[in-house]
This record gives structure tokens, C-alpha cells and sequence, in this order.
């Protein structure tokens, strides 16, 4: 019999498979993202210090990470199980890699010695309260290099739209995710409506501004819903009453370290 978690790895492994989530889609736009940060960076940005929030098992990551100039790696992860599977794909490196089971409000919320140039995490932040949105991404701007990025991708509502319309049209979607048993369907649906508490577009775009951050969109997925958001850090004499950069202006512009719209 296998134990809660063999259960659940199972079901995100078939998730991946079927790309139901579109994993690949965002591995591609995350690759396009950060080797265009470092291109634009040049020397400084060849000794980057990346840490990962939630990092799950590197599935699709790993190897992009082990491609980069990294002085290091932090990958976070509440699952110890998960954090081994993780270290596992990504291997031998050039770079040392850290693998830290905790929380990422937690990690935020640290008063460390030292900036980190990079803050990655995908399909984590979802899982906040919005006022805990709110403290992660105050603590997250006091973590960062004043010329970092913040690549985030996760589920998002649309802009005017309620939990309950999202879980809605979300839930319809999973019923036809091919290869899942109806147990693993309900299961999914179920880890929803008790964890999944997506921020809305245009108030993260909000939040995001009052915290010291300029938030773009890179990526919107074909079912409005997932997507990836780069977070650039605001001077703070400027972090507030700046234009949002609306979803429906999202476009494919070239990325520059010092105006990271893409």
C-alpha cells in the first residue's frame, strides 16, 4: 500500500506527464528569462546566488539550473522527501547546492547577512493568504540585490474574478486532466479548495508596486490562469505610485537587466 505521500507524488508525476499544468511551457519561458539576465549582466551577474522557494523535485529545472554561472543554489522545500529527489536530479555540479526543508514565508522573513541575486519559485506563493502575500513579498524585497529579479510563476485569478469562479472554471479543468483515476481527481480538487488561495492580477500588480517591486507578466498560459511574473526591485524612494503593467500588455520584449520587461 503506498504511503499519503507515494499517493500524491504519483498524481503531480501524471500532472507532469500530460503537461496538464504546462510545465513545459514554463520551463521554456524561465530558461528564456534567466539566460537573458545573466547575458545582460555581464560580469557582475556571473557569480549569481539563486535560491529556490518550493523547488519540488527539478523535474523540468534541473537542468537549466546545473547550465547557469551559479555561485550557489538553495533549494527550499517544506517535503524532505521532495528536497532528496531534488538533489538527485540535479546532479553534479560546478556550483555547491544548499537544500533547506522550511517554509517560505519563514525564509522572507529572515534577517541574514547578504543579498541573494535570484529568487525563484513556481506553484508555492498560491498556497499564502493574501496578507501573507503581502509579508513575503516585503520580506522577499529586504532579501534581494537591489539589481535582482524575482521570477515567480504560479496561478493566478484573472483581474476582476472571485476564488469561487476561479476554483470553478479551474475544477472543470482538472475533470478532463487524461490520466488520473476519479480518487485522484477528487483528491486534487480537494487540495484546492483547502490550499489554493490565488492572488488576483491587477491587485498583485498592487501589492507588488507598495512593496518595493515592479511586477511585468513574461508568460500567460493558454487558460488564463497560470502564468510567470518578473519582479524587478524598486529603488525605495520610487516603490510606490508607478503605472502596473496591465496583463493585457503583456508582450515579448527584449529583457534587459536594467528594464526587465519581456
Amino acid at each position: 500500500m503506498m504511503s499519503l505521500f507515494e499517493q500524491q507524488w504519483q498524481t503531480y508525476r501524471t500532472v507532469l506527464e500530460h503537461d496538464s499544468m504546462e510545465h513545459r511551457a514554463i520551463a521554456d519561458a524561465t530558461a528564456s528569462v534567466l539566460r537573458s539576465w545573466f547575458e545582460q549582466g555581464g560580469e557582475q551577474a556571473r557569480s549569481a546566488v539563486l535560491v529556490d522557494l518550493g523547488c519540488g523535485d527539478l523535474a523540468h529545472l534541473a537542468p537549466l539550473f546545473r547550465s547557469l554561472p551559479l555561485r550557489s543554489y538553495t533549494g527550499l522545500d517544506l517535503a524532505a522527501s521532495v528536497l532528496l529527489l531534488a538533489e538527485r536530479q540535479m546532479g553534479q555540479v560546478r556550483f555547491p547546492c544548499h537544500w533547506i526543508r522550511g517554509d517560505l514565508l519563514d525564509w522572507a522573513k529572515e534577517q541574514v547577512d547578504g543579498p541573494v541575486d535570484l529568487i525563484h519559485s513556481a506553484f508555492a506563493i498560491h498556497h499564502l493568504s493574501d496578507s501573507d502575500k503581502v509579508r513575503f513579498l516585503e520580506g522577499a524585497r529586504r532579501r534581494i540585490a537591489d539589481d535582482g529579479l524575482l521570477v515567480w510563476t504560479d496561478v493566478f485569478q484573472e483581474e476582476h474574478e472571485s476564488r469561487a469562479r476561479y476554483l470553478e472554471r479551474y475544477v472543470s479543468r482538472v475533470q478532463h486532466w487524461p490520466g488520473l483515476s476519479s480518487r485522484q481527481r477528487d483528491a486534487v480538487v480537494e487540495h484546492m479548495y483547502q490550499c489554493d488561495w490565488p492572488a488576483r492580477r491587477g491587485w498583485i500588480e498592487s501589492v507588488a508596486s507598495d512593496s518595493g517591486w515592479m511586477l511585468t507578466w513574461s508568460w500567460l498560459g493558454q487558460h488564463q490562469a497560470e502564468a510567470l511574473a518578473l519582479l524587478r526591485p524598486l529603488p525605495s524612494a520610487t516603490s510606490n505610485g508607478l503605472n502596473h503593467v496591465s496583463i493585457n500588455e503583456l508582450g515579448r520584449l527584449p529583457l534587459r537587466k536594467d528594464d526587465l520587461t519581456f
